[in-house]
């Protein structure tokens, strides 16, 4: 059998840095993203190929679209695609959410998702099988005050999630995935010191990365949630 590939959006910190050595040591082959291309170079100069990790900031159309093409054309139609990567705008009401905060978040938290999967799903679909994770989070399912911008995306990410499952077929199983509660970089800034006292992104990891590996077709359209989150 050969390899599996998993793709990983925002890689270069917090959950999704943290399954990286994971995945290798289960024998995966990774294509990873991220932002800031002095991490992405240290990543890959850790984890050279077969691995593969590319600048792409997913708000931007055309560096998913090129993100993507080197995907396909490395490993073919990913096995794994992990929508990680997301932001959180400073606490705050809506009303005092500037216009422009308002757009990055729905620019990389619902329209990064989307975009990868509309230039990775017809090769998955072409092969028949696959899994595309979203990332929502327990305010996609719930909601809190002063966090409403991200609220709503992560709601978006359910329907869309749901919504896209039904047009696959089952063939690709789409997912909405909670994470759970973890003390990342994101978390602290909107709980402060109190995230302290959850789980880190290292003992999250021990636990998602065995989870993902064993979502399959059962799994289409499920709302779930990472265990112990």
């Amino acid at each position: 059998m050969p390899p599996k590939t998993v793709v990983i959006t925002g890689c270069t910190r917090g959950l999704g840095r943290a399954m990286l050595p994971l995945f290798i040591k289960a024998g995966w082959h990774i294509a990873g993203c991220g932002r800031n291309a002095a991490q992405i170079a240290e990543i890959s100069r850790q984890f050279p190929a077969p691995h593969h990790f590319q600048t792409c900031d997913v708000s931007r159309e055309s560096d998913i679209a090129a993100f993507c093409a080197t995907i396909l054309e490395k490993f073919g139609a990913p096995d794994l695609v992990l929508n990680n990567a997301a932001i959180i705008t400073p606490n705050a009401p809506l009303w005092e959410t500037s216009a422009e905060d308002f757009s990055r978040i729905i620019d990389i938290n619902i329209k990064g998702p989307a975009a990868m999967m509309r230039h990775l799903l017809p090769a998955m679909l072409k092969r028949g099988t696959g899994v595309i994770v979203n990332f929502s989070s327990g305010w996609g399912r719930s909601t809190a005050s002063d966090v409403a911008p991200y609220c709503a995306t992560k709601y978006a990410i359910e329907g869309l999630s749901m919504a896209t499952a039904q047009d696959t077929g089952g063939k690709v199983a789409i997912i909405p995935m909670n994470p759970g509660i973890i003390d990342t970089d994101m978390l602290r800034s909107t709980f402060g010191d109190g995230a302290g006292g959850f789980p880190d992104a290292d003992a999250w990891a021990r636990r998602a990365v065995p989870f993902f590996i064993k979502l399959g077709p059962k799994d289409n359209g499920r709302p779930l949630t990472v265990p112990g989150g």
